[in-house]
């Protein structure tokens, strides 16, 4: 190991709350296990409707590359973004700056991507350290209330590259490392096969409703209500709340639950099953379909309009007609903003547009029901396994609860 490598080790500064560590394991920077961490390109590049993908901080919030989000560049801008390294299985994507930062994914075998803006490519060594382990552990919530200690922007939350190659990383042996990522991995296979499941269910409703298989047509209003009741979380006597936020719904459309005094806005108030439809940026269709849990209070963003069904409408085929692309079309073409980022429909807008009248459909509605039931079990069963996961990582990562043990837990689980 070279001196530089050396003397990061020595300035290791490990997460709070770590005692003694496991025999065996030790602590690095994460520059001392890695071939190379490559800054991106600082300019912003062209888009293409083809050619390789371009990575953003936004397509990686969920630890995944979602490359249904994700831009593409020509192949010269490609050559041009890739000099300094070409991503590659066995890299991670890691975003440093933005509202969704200290985030890594993994590259996807066989596909070519580049890097965008505010975004790293870390390259671990396979020699010190297995790279789908080093995603689990930047992910963690360890390192999340690590990183913010040291957020540099006031506006725009970044991490720095000479505190990006500072990070530290538990280094347990490669067989435990290896276990650790397997076992992780089976939970998260089963969430992504739920995803699917739960994607491809929404795909259906949304062509069964297809604006161009029927000719009938209502208002927004006719078929909802605009709801606008506005609660104040900190007053709320509740331990926990749901919260219906934009990053929610971009990291996998389940809400998050915490505790109501972290909330520090007023938000809507979610009654009974209701459609939300973000106001923000139309050209990227948020569309939420919102059963909430009576344990706890459902709360909504601001930046949703809170829809309930009226007229015989259920919440599944609100959320079906509210979701074709021709809605959206016309809602981004009348939207309000200074930028193209910044856009906003009026509400007024979407309660006069006209839509599908569900109720004109028949039999079709049903479908759409039974469909729309199986999105919500899909991503019930993926919220539970999620929670797991993050419930287990801390503790393997940290020694206190061994493999074994892990093993047994996931495959009750499963």
């Amino acid at each position: 190991m070279g001196a530089d490598k050396l003397l990061a080790l020595a300035d290791v500064r490990a997460p709070r709350g770590f005692g003694a560590l496991p025999t065996g394991w030790r602590w690095a920077s994460l520059e001392s296990v890695c071939v190379g961490i490559f800054d991106c390109p600082h300019s912003t590049p062209q888009l293409t409707e083809s050619g390789p993908f371009v990575v953003r901080t936004q397509d990686i919030i969920t630890g995944v590359l979602n490359l249904k989000s994700a831009a593409r560049v020509s192949r010269e801008t490609y050559a041009e973004r890739i000099q300094r390294a070409e991503p590659t299985r066995g890299d991670l994507l890691y975003s440093r700056e933005g509202t969704y930062f200290g985030i890594a994914a993994e590259v996807p075998v066989g596909v070519e991507v580049c890097l965008g803006q505010r975004m790293v490519l870390i390259r671990p060594d396979s020699r010190q350290v297995n790279y789908r382990f080093l995603r689990y552990w930047l992910n963690s919530p360890i390192m999340a209330a690590h990183i913010h200690g040291y957020r540099d922007g006031s506006v725009a939350q970044r991490l720095n590259l000479p505190t990006i190659r500072a990070l530290p990383v538990l280094i347990p042996s490669m067989a435990e490392q290896e276990s650790i990522a397997r076992i992780l991995g089976v939970l998260d296979d089963k969430v992504e096969v739920n995803e699917r499941i739960a994607s491809m269910a929404e795909s259906l409703c949304q062509s069964i409703f297809s604006e161009q298989s029927w000719e009938v047509r209502t208002s927004v209003e006719e078929i909802s209500a605009l709801r606008k009741e506005q609660v104040v979380p900190a007053t709320l006597a509740e331990e926990a709340v749901a919260h219906y936020s934009l990053p929610a719904f971009d990291s996998g459309a389940m809400p998050e639950i915490t505790e109501p005094g972290s909330i520090k806005s007023a938000k809507f108030a979610i009654r009974q099953p209701s459609v939300l439809l973000s106001k923000l940026n139309p050209s990227i269709p948020r569309v939420w379909n919102v059963y909430p849990d009576r344990e706890i209070p459902a709360l909504a963003s601001t930046e949703f309009l809170v829809l309930e069904p009226q007229n015989g409408v259920s919440a599944a085929e609100l959320w079906a007609v509210l979701s074709q692309p021709g809605l959206f079309g016309n809602l981004a073409a009348n939207a309000t903003g200074t930028s193209k980022s910044h856009q906003r429909v009026r509400p007024a807008e979407v309660m006069t547009s006209m839509v599908v009248d569900p109720r004109g459909i028949g039999n079709a509605r049903g479908q759409v029901r039974a469909l729309a039931d199986r999105v919500m079990q899909a991503r019930n069963e993926s919220r539970t396994l999620a929670t797991l996961r993050d419930t287990l990582l801390p503790q393997l990562m940290s020694g206190k609860l061994r493999v074994r043990d892990a093993e047994q837990i996931v495959e009750d689980a499963v």
